[in-house]
């Protein structure tokens, strides 16, 4: 039987490997058996044990318990972890997703010791080597031998970084597999969306209606450390709920919640605490976000995987970044990029109100990437 490590280490991560978790056990039981490893570099109770009770995902087996820290030592500390549990597991092949800093630990400590690593969400650019996770991704597709990407345009990605479409098996480091296969998180959606309406009373809890509401999630670093661009974020959040009367709803990740009032002048906080009309929350569990996202008109976000998920439930999506991994989004009209520009941000919001995306093309594969991914492991790595 094949034994898969799994890394995870961040609230993304952990909701990404529900969907893998879920293919083995319902379709794979009798050939891939999972270890979990949660690297805990931002263990959060809120962030991270509700996902795994409520989307039914095993317990992590281990838990390295990094915590945050400097790039260098977090990763470093990952590294040193990672290795020693796949020296004593002695697993077939590490599954890595995305782009955090525990996807580069698991990548550099599993190919250091000749574990084939299996990457999910390979292929993804930004073009950006200012952002960490570029430079993650990056790193982990290069020693990869199966290489999983959601989109066609990371398909194309690798091709234009020398990977070649049509090597044969068997496959290794230097000689990769690369497939377009589907987005896990299109699983994930499809199969959480009746759920959340069911078990999450969030809609109600929040005294929201249906369809009209905004949704704004906003957690980079960039855009929290930066007092300039978080001031022309919230100040634009605040003028439109004024201009619209019309509700944000606001589930702050920790980060922001701390640098609010430290990084917003006086004016801009006051005035963002008393306007009944943003709604600021704690994050919100997995199903609580699948029901705003379902239910809101539009939604403002820097997370990568929120842009995506405003897509698979056909919501305009205003991305409040320099550049966005998901191009796809904005080629077709569904995502318009506005960094932190707060006349920018005004402009698409009022831009979307009156002009919804005409269509939301089937990008992100048949909500099976899971099962497609777990066939190909079976098939080749030994």
């Amino acid at each position: 039987m094949l034994k898969l490590l799994t890394i995870i280490g961040a609230r993304p991560q952990i909701i990404k490997a529900a969907a893998l978790s879920r293919a083995i056990k319902n379709d794979f039981q009798g050939q891939i058996t999972e270890v979990i490893v949660h690297t805990g570099q931002h263990y959060d109770e809120n962030m991270s044990q509700v996902f795994f009770d409520e989307l039914d995902i095993p317990q992590p087996n281990y838990n390295l318990n990094v915590g945050s820290g400097t790039h260098g030592k977090q990763t470093a500390a990952m590294i040193d972890g990672i290795e020693e549990i796949l020296l004593k597991e002695k697993p077939s092949a590490i599954v890595l997703y995305g782009d955090t800093n525990s996807t580069l630990a698991g990548a550099i400590a599993a190919s250091k010791i000749h574990v084939p690593v299996v990457h999910i969400e390979a292929g993804l650019r930004s073009f950006n080597k200012s952002m960490p996770e570029e430079i993650n991704r990056i790193m982990c597709d290069h020693v990869s031998t199966l290489l999983f990407s959601p989109t066609k345009a990371g398909y194309q990605n690798l091709i234009k970084e020398g990977f070649k479409e049509n090597n044969t098996a068997p496959y290794s480091i230097d000689n990769p597999k690369i497939y377009h296969c589907g987005d896990v998180m299109f699983d994930n959606s499809l199969h959480f969306s009746e759920i959340a309406e069911k078990k999450s009373g969030i809609i109600d809890q929040l005294k929201l209606t249906k369809n009209d509401f905004v949704l704004a999630t906003i957690h980079r670093n960039n855009n929290t450390d930066e007092p300039e661009r978080l001031h022309a974020i919230f100040s634009a959040l605040d003028k439109i709920t004024k201009q619209h009367q019309i509700k944000i709803v606001l589930p702050l990740h920790p980060r922001t919640a701390k640098l609010l009032s430290q990084n917003l002048n006086a004016e801009l906080y006051s005035s963002i605490k008393t306007n009944k009309q943003i709604v600021i929350t704690e994050p919100v569990s997995f199903l609580g976000m699948i029901a705003l996202e379902k239910n809101a008109q539009l939604i403002l976000t820097d997370s990568g995987g929120v842009q995506k998920e405003a897509f698979f439930f056909e919501k305009p999506c205003i991305i409040l970044r320099t550049e966005t991994e998901w191009t796809e989004l904005v080629d077709c009209n569904a995502a318009i990029v506005t960094d932190a520009n707060e006349n920018k941000i005004i402009d698409t919001f009022n831009y979307f109100i009156k002009n919804r995306p005409a269509s939301f093309p089937k990008l992100f594969g048949d909500g099976k990437a899971a099962q497609f991914i777990c066939s190909e492991i079976v098939k080749h790595i030994s």
